[in-house]
C-alpha cells in the first residue's frame, strides 16, 4: 500500500490524528456553508461559484500550471495567450457549475432540466429497446449532475457508478444530490458492487460511468485528446462481457448558447469479447469511447476540468 493509500479510507487506510482533526474541521465548515447556501437563490450561488473559481485560478498556481500544460497537450497549435484565456474561463465555468450543484442540494428546488440534441433521445431509447442493457460512458463536462437528473426526468432510469468521497460523511451529500433527483448510485468500494453493476446491465438497465479522469481502477493506455493516457477499462469489459450496447452521453453545446444532452452510439463491430481477444477488444473499445469523449471536450473545452492531472507526469 503506497503512502497515499495508507491515508485514504477508501483504500482501506486510516487517517492520522492530524488528518482526522483537519477533516473534522472541513466537514463542519462544509456542512455549515451548505446549510446557508441552499437557502440562497440559484443565480446568487452561480455568481458566487464563478467568483470562487476565479479566486482559485489566481491563488493556486500549481493547479493552474497543470491546466496550462494539459491545454497545450490537447491544443498544440494554440498560442500561450489562448491557452491562458481558456484556463481562466474554465475556472470560472466550473465554479459556476459548482454553485449550481450546491443549489440542487435543496430537494424542493426545481432543477433546470436539459433537453436532448436532435436524435439523441431516440438513440438512447433504441439502444435500451434492444434489451441487453446500455453502458452510458460519460465525462465531467459542464453540468454533468444535471445530465443525470434530466435523463431520469425524461424516463430513463439511470444508475451511476461513483467513487466514495474521501470523507465517508460527505458521501451522503452525493446521495442527496443524485438520489434526491431519482438517480441511483453504486459506489465502487461498496460490498457487492461488481455484482450490482452486472445486474443493472443484465436487467436491461442504463449504467452511467464517467471515464474521462484518471482513477485508481484497472486502466489501459489509449489516446485521450490526442495523447495516450491511462483510461478505465472496466466499462468496455462490462459491455463486452454482457453484450450491453455502448453509448457516449454528455453535455454538449446547443443552439443559442444553451447546453443539451448529446448521445451517440459507439460502434462495437468486430469486438466479439471472446476469451482469446478479451483484453485486446476491451482496449480497442476503450479507445473508441475516448475518441468520442475527446471530440465532446473539444466542442466545449471551457467546461472540462483541465486542472486535473489526467496524464502521468514525465519522469524527472
Amino acid at each position: 500500500m503506497d503512502a497515499l493509500a495508507r491515508r485514504d479510507v477508501r483504500e482501506g487506510g486510516r487517517w492520522s490524528l492530524a488528518q482526522r482533526a483537519k477533516n473534522d474541521a472541513l466537514y463542519v465548515a462544509a456542512m455549515a456553508s451548505i446549510a446557508i447556501a441552499t437557502r440562497l437563490p440559484r443565480s446568487w450561488l452561480r455568481n458566487a461559484g464563478r467568483g470562487l473559481g476565479r479566486f482559485a485560478h489566481a491563488a493556486i498556481p500549481g493547479l493552474r500550471r497543470i491546466a496550462l500544460a494539459n491545454v497545450e497537450r490537447a491544443f498544440p497549435s494554440s498560442s500561450s495567450e489562448e491557452r491562458a484565456a481558456l484556463v481562466a474561463r474554465t475556472y470560472a465555468r466550473l465554479g459556476e457549475e459548482l454553485g449550481d450543484a450546491v443549489a440542487s442540494l435543496a430537494p424542493k428546488r426545481p432543477i433546470e432540466l436539459l433537453s436532448f440534441a436532435d436524435g439523441s433521445r431516440e438513440t438512447l431509447a433504441s439502444a435500451l429497446a434492444e434489451g441487453r442493457g446500455v453502458v452510458f460512458a460519460s465525462a465531467h463536462l459542464g453540468p454533468w449532475e444535471r445530465v443525470a437528473a434530466s435523463l431520469v426526468a425524461a424516463g430513463f432510469p439511470l444508475t451511476v457508478v461513483a467513487r466514495e468521497a474521501y470523507d465517508p460523511r460527505l458521501t451522503a451529500l452525493y446521495d442527496r444530490l443524485r438520489g434526491g433527483r431519482g438517480t441511483r448510485t453504486i459506489y465502487r468500494a461498496s460490498p457487492g458492487a461488481a455484482a450490482a453493476l452486472l445486474r443493472v446491465l443484465r436487467g436491461g438497465g442504463l449504467l452511467g460511468i464517467p471515464m474521462d479522469l484518471a482513477s485508481r481502477v484497472p486502466s489501459v493506455n489509449v489516446p485521450f485528446l490526442g495523447t495516450p493516457a491511462p483510461t478505465p477499462v472496466g466499462p468496455a469489459r462490462l459491455a463486452l462481457r454482457t453484450g450491453a450496447r455502448v453509448v457516449v452521453g454528455t453535455a454538449a453545446p446547443g443552439a443559442g448558447g444553451t447546453v443539451v444532452i448529446e448521445v451517440s452510439r459507439v460502434d462495437t463491430a468486430g469486438l466479439a469479447g471472446t476469451r482469446e481477444r478479451a483484453e485486446e477488444d476491451a482496449r480497442e473499445l476503450t479507445a473508441r469511447i475516448n475518441d468520442v469523449l475527446g471530440a465532446r471536450i473539444h466542442a466545449m473545452p471551457e467546461a472540462w476540468p483541465w486542472m486535473h492531472p489526467r496524464w502521468p507526469a514525465p519522469p524527472a
